[in-house]
């Protein structure tokens, strides 16, 4: 059966239709949701009953338009968590929405693809902006030519391989104050790092209750007293002394940087020698040889 005989079935007068929600998260986590009465199961994942999740109308454009519509839900243990939205897991999740013949679950078609977009939190539930696949052509494209490195150390266009031992470290936090500043003690392996080495870098998250998330290095400062790194702002979720994490090398994007921290010259993505704004209001001067 396909989405033919569930048109057959629709023009027949049959009442047995609901729709089924797919959420994956970038962790690859995947979410199943119905506004049946009982759960249902196809493709691998089983679409839990009662969980609150509804949408709203569907704009659908034959063109590059963007679809648009918005989801709904409740927040529950067994569905989309309050913590878990805001540490951010939901965000960009892949969206697949069917309508389908619970009698004959076989029986289904797909009203839409996409992902999540801007998360709401209200009282006891949510509000989700959904984005259709044609949502990313409306993001700016090309390539920018400036002096300073265009590439994100680390990427397919850096190359440096951030995982190698000379470039960051896996170690326990000894000390959390506030949402921003972790200190590590004197004399750990952390030490073997120069000082501001991590500036502009990353702290990954490996457990404990933020793991899997990210923040970036503001200042990275090494000293007697031990090792402060302060992050530019606080995780979506709380971090406390034990939690492991990655500590990265950063890169502030000059190709003398580029050079000698890194030693990847030949990978650089910026264009040192161009001319800056100034030069665009020099006016032409004489000289006498």
């Amino acid at each position: 059966m396909s989405r033919t005989d569930l048109l057959a079935r629709l023009g027949g007068g049959a009442t047995t239709v609901c729709r089924c929600w797919r959420l994956v998260r970038r962790d690859g986590r995947a979410y199943g949701f119905t506004d049946h009465d009982r759960d249902l199961s196809f493709e691998g994942v089983t679409f839990k009953a009662g969980t609150g999740i509804s949408a709203r109308m569907l704009l659908q454009t034959t063109g590059l338009g963007v679809d648009n519509t918005e989801a709904a839900g409740a927040l529950s243990a067994a569905g989309l968590t309050e913590a878990e939205i805001a540490a951010g897991r939901f965000d960009g999740a892949e969206v697949t929405a069917w309508l389908v013949d619970w009698s004959a679950p076989e029986a289904r078609m797909v009203e839409f693809r996409g992902s999540f977009g801007d998360l709401v939190r209200g009282a006891g539930g949510f509000t989700a902006e959904l984005r259709g696949l044609s949502a990313p052509l409306n993001e700016a494209q090309g390539r920018a030519y400036l002096a300073r490195c265009g590439a994100v150390v680390g990427d397919s266009r850096c190359r440096v391989d951030l995982a190698a031992a000379t470039f960051g470290i896996e170690v326990a936090l000894e000390l959390v104050e506030g949402d921003t500043l972790l200190w590590f003690a004197p004399g750990g392996a952390i030490d073997g790092f120069a000082d501001r080495w991590f500036e502009k870098g990353r702290v990954s998250v490996l457990d404990g209750a933020a793991a899997g998330l990210w923040g970036a290095v503001k200042a990275d400062r090494l000293s007697g007293t031990g090792r402060e790194v302060e992050l530019w702002q606080g995780l979506r979720a709380p971090l406390a002394a034990g939690d492991r994490v990655r500590i990265t090398a950063g890169c502030d994007k000059l190709a003398e940087t580029c050079r000698g921290k890194f030693g990847n010259l030949l990978n650089f993505r910026g264009f040192p020698t161009i001319p800056g704004e100034d030069w665009l209001t020099v006016a032409p001067s004489k000289s006498r040889r």
